[in-house]
């Protein structure tokens, strides 16, 4: 997250600049853009909390979903996906299943491998999301202001 609630002036970023080099238009509009996706990842935050998820949580449920010939991933392909740590994605998981949303298996075909599906409860929930979600993403970016 990128919490600097004031952007430096165009004074102090040309300063800046001029000691290391670099194009001041194109820092500050790297600053801009960190600032709002920032901005943005707060109110997504606080809709996912809402609707009893987290970012990560709801985005292991679409990462899921989103596979049109398969019906589950491993734990292994979702952390991938996500680029997120094994013991972080296992501890998702087990809270995601805890809450009936996903459901975790042995493979039929290699019992040390794991198969992750959602739950109908999961599949809903990620349904119920999704309209607002798009409609937040869409919001954000017709009231921001090309870079």
């Amino acid at each position: 997250m990128f919490f600097l609630k004031e952007l430096p002036s165009r004074q102090m970023v040309e300063r800046y600049v001029e000691a290391y080099g670099s194009d001041p238009a194109l820092i500050s509009d790297a600053l801009l853009m960190m600032r709002r996706a920032s901005l943005l990842i707060r109110k997504l935050e606080t809709y996912f909390a809402g609707h009893g998820l987290s970012q990560l949580r709801f985005l292991v449920l679409i990462v899921i979903d989103r596979e049109p010939d398969r019906q589950w991933l491993s734990p292994n392909e979702i952390a991938q996906r996500i680029d997120v740590s094994k013991p972080v994605m296992t501890r998702t998981l087990q809270a995601l299943q805890a809450d009936g949303l996903v459901r975790i298996t042995a493979s039929e075909t290699d019992g040390r491998s794991k198969e992750v599906t959602l739950t109908p409860d999961g599949h809903a929930r990620l349904q119920a999301t999704l309209p607002e979600y798009y409609q937040i993403l869409s919001r954000e970016m017709a009231q921001s202001a090309p870079l």
